[in-house]
């Protein structure tokens, strides 16, 4: 009967592994401190109120963590181009029928919980793929109405380049709005990622989790026992 044995298989590249740890300590930030910045708590002192700036420390750590995850979205997307096959851009969009029967595949199994049928790609699998593409847009469209709410107070390049953007959604209190929405979607995305994360590891045995500290994955193989 054939045995499966594994080969080791360098996956993430340092850049996209630095990207993947980079956004998600800046993620985490954006998120805490958004939605104090977005349902503030009074915090009462023994002091006149211009000793009180604990309000503008939350909202400095806000905007640093924005420039953080702006540089590092434009590096990735930089990487996209550059990067190894696994890190190309192409592997976030199914442009084939092969790729579309694996999306169903992998959506049964994590819906379902049923069993993989067919191979499912040793980078990404491509529901995934597609998933983080599409959250690519989601980061355009903070970083956009993010810029667009900083640019009244900031003389800055990204700023400048964004001040359009409240404006065009219609004011102030409506960018606001759409800014702070999307918060939630990257509190289920984090949940639902961590879940699926640990689940694939444990289903696939393929070393998902450890893949993205050391870069490495397991791609099964067989021969005769």
């Amino acid at each position: 009967m054939p045995a499966a044995t594994y080969k080791r298989v360098y996956v993430w590249e340092l850049p996209v592994r630095a990207f993947h740890w980079i956004n998600g300590f800046a993620v985490t930030a954006l998120i805490v401190t958004g939605y104090f910045i977005g349902n503030p708590i009074h915090v009462g002192f023994a002091q006149e109120a211009s000793g009180q700036y604990w309000f503008g420390t939350l909202r400095f750590v806000h905007f640093a963590a924005g420039y953080v995850f702006l540089v590092n979205f434009l590096a990735r997307i930089y990487w996209g181009f550059v990067g190894n096959q696994y890190a190309d851009w192409r592997q976030f969009i199914p442009t084939s029928r092969k790729n579309l029967a694996e999306i169903l595949d992998v959506l049964r199994v994590d819906v379902f919980q049923t069993k993989l049928k067919g191979p499912v790609h040793l980078g990404h699998n491509r529901l995934a793929g597609t998933i983080y593409f599409a959250t690519f847009f989601a980061f355009l469209f903070q970083v956009a109405t993010g810029f667009g709410l900083y640019a009244p107070m900031s003389r800055s390049i990204a700023g400048k380049a964004f001040a359009w953007v409240v404006p065009f959604l219609g004011g102030d209190q409506a960018a606001r709005q759409w800014h702070h929405a999307m918060l939630w979607f990257y509190v289920i995305f984090i949940l639902v990622h961590v879940y699926l994360v640990f689940y694939h590891d444990y289903i696939e045995g393929r070393g998902t989790t450890s893949s993205m500290v050391g870069g490495w994955k397991f791609e099964k193989e067989h021969r005769d026992a």
